[in-house]
This record gives structure tokens, C-alpha cells and sequence, in this order.
């Protein structure tokens, strides 16, 4: 008789490249900054990408590309760094994140805080670049990054607030190049938000039992065996919000058809769900990769 082993769901993967090619001392750090799992970068980079695109009404200036995508990646690794050292003391005791540098004690938590000092200095040093009024919007989203880890202890809703830091980036992307935030770019932020929601519901169904057991909170618990049905209700959202944000900033006739095969994928995804099933709702949590690559495209094609 066989038996079917449990999947495993740490978020550290040892002998990966990061142990195979960094020195010892850097791993640690690496892992920190969640350079060894960018899906995170990725999902926060695309959204951004597409506003570029969307205000610039075509291919963005490759300098304005070069700054926002570094600034992208500088932050969502400074917003992971807040992330553990908040939760250093619950991650040790959740399957997925028990390896991770602070739970694990690879690191201190005076460490992190320096790797933190230094990961904001060198998102700060981007303003330089920036006019004052989109400074001014990006210093704005501090807050956000900052209340985000505490959020699980006291409201359902800790993936809305990430949802709103992650895709901040939007919001400077008109303030840049445009000077202003339109009603249509804040719709767009607004799909992101709850594209965000939905597709952070589906990961947070892997932690499921353990963040019930340390008495945390998430939209996962919230909605308990009606999630497929709220995952779906927020796509949907989704794909209506950026659908009205696009006419609203007058993109073309192509850019209905990107919708359109957004909502197919994300159809797609939530048929595919199964909340009995941590290893899969990872994978599609992994497949919305996809679905920021789809958002970028039809941006584009709007633009035609």
C-alpha cells in the first residue's frame, strides 16, 4: 500500500542556486530581500510596467523604465525585510516560512534592521531623480509598508493593504510623467488592489492552518470555504476595473481584447482551485506571473 507524501511548502529551497554560487555571508541577506523567490518582483514590476505604458501612451522613456523597475525591486525587498523582522517570532512556527533567515536564527534581528537602513537608502537615493511631485507620492506609501506585517494581528484584510503598497508604483508612474493621477490610473490601482487581494487569498490558503493555530488573521481565514467563490467575485472586480480605467484613459479598441483574455486566465484560475490543496493553490498563485505579463500587453496594445 502506498502512501501519498506531503508536499513541501517552505518558501526556502536549500541547495538552490543562492547556497550553490553566494558566499556564506551573503545568503542569509539574499534570502532576506527574497531575491531567491521574485515572483514578488515580478508581480509588482508589471502593474508598474503597464501604467508607464499607459501614461506614456506608448514604449516608456528607458531612463523613467530604468528607475521604477529598480525602485520596484529596492522596495518590494525593503517591504519582505519589514515583513520578517515583524513576524520573526510567528514564522518559525508556520510550515512554510519556518526556514526563513530571522526564524530560523541565521540572522538577528539588529542585522535585519541594517540590511533595512540600508535597502531604504538606496530606494531614497532614486528620488534624486524624480520630480518633487512624485517624491512627494512616493514617500507616501511609507506608511503602508510599515503597518502591513501588524496588520494579521488585528484585521482580515492585511492582503488589501499589500495590495495598495505593492502597486503603488502606478500611482508615481502618472505623477511623473503625466504631473497628475487621473481618475482612470487610480481605477487601474484599484483593479490591481483587488487583483492583489484575490491572488494573495490563493497563497494565503497554504498557511491556512498554521495562521489559525497562532491566532493570525487573513482574508484566507475570513472567507473559509467560500473562498473560491470571493477569489473570483475580486478577479472580476478586477478585470471591471481596469476595463473601466482603460476607456477612461482612452486606450484603444485592442485593449478590450487583452481584457478579455485576462478574464479568461483568471476564469481559469479559479476554476482551477482547490482549497484542500496548498501545493496547487501555490502554482496558481505562481501563474498570475502570467497575468501581470497579460495587464502589460493589453497596456500596450490600448496605445495602438
Amino acid at each position: 500500500m502506498t502512501t501519498l507524501s506531503r508536499p513541501d511548502l517552505s518558501d526556502i529551497h536549500h541547495g538552490d542556486w543562492v547556497d550553490r554560487r553566494l558566499p556564506a555571508a551573503w545568503r542569509p541577506y539574499t534570502r532576506l530581500a527574497r531575491l531567491d523567490r521574485p515572483v514578488g518582483i515580478w508581480l509588482t514590476l508589471f502593474p508598474c510596467w503597464a501604467a508607464l505604458i499607459q501614461t506614456s501612451h506608448g514604449l516608456p522613456d528607458l531612463g523613467q523604465l530604468a528607475v521604477f523597475s529598480l525602485g520596484a525591486l529596492l522596495m518590494r525587498s525593503a517591504g519582505s525585510t519589514v515583513n520578517d523582522i515583524a513576524d520573526r517570532k510567528f514564522d518559525g512556527h508556520v510550515e512554510r516560512t519556518r526556514f526563513r533567515p530571522l526564524a530560523s536564527g541565521e540572522l538577528r534581528a539588529q542585522q535585519a534592521f541594517v540590511f533595512l537602513a540600508v535597502e531604504l537608502m538606496a530606494a531614497a537615493s532614486l528620488l534624486y531623480f524624480l520630480t518633487p511631485y512624485t517624491r512627494v507620492v512616493a514617500v507616501s506609501v511609507l506608511p503602508l509598508v510599515f503597518v502591513y506585517p501588524l496588520c494579521k494581528r488585528f484585521t482580515h484584510w492585511p492582503q488589501a493593504v499589500l495590495g495598495a503598497a505593492f502597486n503603488w508604483g502606478m500611482l508615481m508612474a502618472w505623477a511623473e510623467v503625466q504631473g497628475h493621477i487621473p481618475t482612470g490610473a487610480v481605477l487601474m490601482w484599484a483593479g490591481a488592489i483587488a487583483w492583489q487581494i484575490g491572488y494573495d487569498t490563493v497563497y494565503a490558503y497554504v498557511d491556512l492552518s498554521d495562521d489559525a493555530r497562532l491566532g493570525l488573521k487573513s482574508t484566507a481565514i475570513l472567507f473559509g470555504r467560500r473562498g473560491k467563490m470571493w477569489i473570483g467575485l475580486f478577479y472580476a472586480l478586477a478585470v471591471g476595473a481596469w476595463s473601466l480605467g482603460g476607456w477612461l484613459l482612452q486606450m484603444s479598441p485592442p485593449y478590450a481584447v487583452g481584457m478579455l483574455v485576462i478574464a479568461l486566465h483568471l476564469a481559469w484560475q479559479t476554476r482551477r482551485i482547490d482549497l484542500a490543496r496548498p501545493d496547487l493553490n501555490y502554482r496558481l498563485f505562481l501563474a498570475n506571473i502570467l497575468t501581470g505579463v497579460l495587464l502589460a500587453g493589453a497596456a500596450l496594445s490600448g496605445t495602438w
